[in-house]
């Protein structure tokens, strides 16, 4: 399974479609914004019907705020 769209849609549940869906509404958020990162994770969680505990979305969110994101899929797996 070389196709991350594959993975996610096997892991999340959530279609190409929606994936493509998520990645447009996001194309000019601000990242460095508490807020916005937090809704967009509680809206992913939530389309993936996956709960997300409060210690791991402040986990999530200070990654991403501080720009200090995984870069490979295998480290993403293991922090989620």
């Amino acid at each position: 399974m070389n196709n991350p769209f594959d993975h996610i849609k096997q892991k999340a549940n959530i279609s190409t479609d929606e994936i493509y869906e998520i990645a447009d509404s996001v194309k000019h958020a601000n990242f460095t914004d508490e807020q916005t990162v937090r809704q967009l994770i509680q809206h992913l969680a939530r389309m993936a019907n996956r709960p997300i505990s409060k210690a791991k979305e402040d986990q999530i969110v200070e990654m991403i705020t501080r720009n200090n994101l995984p870069m490979n899929m295998d480290d993403l797996n293991k922090m989620l």
